[in-house]
């Protein structure tokens, strides 16, 4: 008897097919005609992304990771609107099994890059969803402002993100989250605050 492939522990799902239709779903998304105005989704869309936000503000990676689909992936560009990952570099491009890892090793107390650990506020504002033509599917636009004070000094980071949010039950599971750096192409330091 065969299982399924576990995402947590495999990459099985991350394909060429999987790349194209990354790329396809995240390229001239953001049009006035697929704007929703149905403000009870947005409301719920924006209540998700705030309790995205505080989960990450708390350091409660694992509450946050349950966030995310089974096979989902997350992604910071390195070039303005993204582009393809195969083609272009990212500063982070994981799915499933590397945000396991990440928020593995997060926890450990041995993420150097953390230590000592940030102390962060994240604003979201402007949040705007989108139809993708799939039924229960959501592209979700969203402003940021990361404040994070860590080591004695402070720095801010802004951008926009693109949810790709599916409706479970009264809820949404993040499909693929793009985090669009204003600096993105810029030195960074240590982004490892931005999840």
């Amino acid at each position: 008897m065969s299982s399924a492939p576990d995402p947590k522990r495999t990459s099985h799902y991350v394909t060429d097919a999987f790349y194209d239709a990354l790329v396809r779903d995240f390229t001239d998304w953001q049009k006035d005609d697929a704007v929703l105005g149905d403000v009870g989704l947005r409301d719920s869309a924006r209540a998700f992304l705030e309790r995205e936000a505080r989960l990450l503000d708390r350091h409660l990676f694992a509450d946050w990771l349950e966030l995310f689909a089974g096979e989902c992936l997350y992604w910071v560009p390195a070039t303005p609107g993204g582009g393809d990952p195969r083609r272009e570099v990212a500063v982070c491009l994981d799915d499933r099994r590397r945000l396991e890892d990440r928020v593995f090793r997060m926890a450990t107390g041995f993420a150097w890059s953390q230590v000592p650990e940030s102390r962060t506020v994240r604003l979201v504002t402007n949040v705007e969803p989108f139809a993708t033509g799939t039924e229960g599917i959501f592209m979700v636009r969203s402003n940021f402002l990361i404040n994070e004070f860590r080591a004695g000094e402070s720095r801010s980071l802004a951008g926009w993100c693109g949810h790709r949010l599916r409706r479970v039950g009264d809820g949404f599971e993040i499909l693929v989250k793009q985090v669009n750096l204003m600096e993105c192409d810029q030195n960074l330091r240590n982004p490892s605050n931005i999840i």
